[in-house]
């Protein structure tokens, strides 16, 4: 896989797990070829998956909304799941679930090159904290939502870290 259009392709006719039967669209990711930041969630919901893209329904109108304050646009990103189907009902991805969804999300990363990767959720985080501990049972303080953040973008470097 060359290019992030072949990994599109390559998710969208991807067979490699149960989650394929179940699918309406895969969502194998979008925006910028060459974006500083990567966002990178747990796995589609009902709305991804009617639509075949990243962040659409209610989390990816905070996403937008928390994006605009930096000032960035999803075209100036690149957002994708770990998982590129909807499990079924939502729940959690299943770790073979997840094995066979990593080679495209490692393909995406090598290809991108972002400076920055903000994970979204707890399965993204766990894949690159690389523990067993859930972020759930963390010492993590809820912000609040968006009336929490000023809008300093010094602020909300704080939040992402390069890598």
């Amino acid at each position: 896989m060359s290019s992030i259009e072949d990994i599109a392709t390559a998710v969208r006719s991807c067979t490699k797990c149960g989650l394929s039967g179940t699918r309406t669209n895969a969502v194998p990711g979008e925006g910028s070829d060459s974006p500083s930041i990567l966002f990178i969630g747990e796995g589609p919901g009902a709305n991804e998956d009617q639509e075949g893209r990243p962040f659409v329904g209610r989390s990816g109108k905070l996403l937008d909304e928390l994006l605009g304050v930096v000032p960035l646009n999803r075209s100036d990103v690149y957002i994708t799941n770990v998982v590129k189907c909807r499990p079924p009902d939502n729940r959690d991805p299943l770790p073979e679930e997840v094995r066979a969804c990593w080679p495209y999300l490692e393909a995406q990363i090598s290809l991108i090159k972002p400076k920055v990767i903000a994970t979204l959720g707890r399965h993204a985080m766990n894949r690159f904290l690389r523990t067993r501990e859930y972020l759930t049972s963390m010492a993590v303080r809820p912000c609040g939502g968006i009336s929490s953040f000023s809008r300093s973008t010094t602020r909300l470097r704080h939040f992402a870290r390069p890598l």
